[in-house]
């Protein structure tokens, strides 16, 4: 996982496209969205440790909203290309 920097908006859309070139050289598109995304219930195991600190948590919070938002643009690419295909 990347750090995300919040002065690039456009952080997300170059990481899909990392897994998008992935994609195209042949890695499994399921394979990859897991690598991608970050399952509601590991967010939530995470959210309910005590050790954690209150700032911890909002990077948690953060890095999951980042991550949805890495997975909906590399699906967005796939089904873009999947489309593609089938017109030729």
């Amino acid at each position: 996982m990347t750090p995300r920097d919040d002065s690039d908006p456009l952080a997300p859309q170059r990481e899909a496209a990392f897994f998008y070139g992935l994609f195209l050289r042949g890695h499994s598109v399921e394979a990859l969205r897991q690598d991608i995304d970050l399952p509601r219930t590991l967010l939530e195991k995470w959210l309910k440790a005590r050790d954690f600190e209150i700032a911890f948590r909002d990077n948690l919070q953060r890095v999951y909203v980042y991550r949805k938002q890495v997975l909906a643009v590399f699906d967005a690419l796939v089904t873009n290309e999947q489309n593609r295909a089938r017109l030729q």
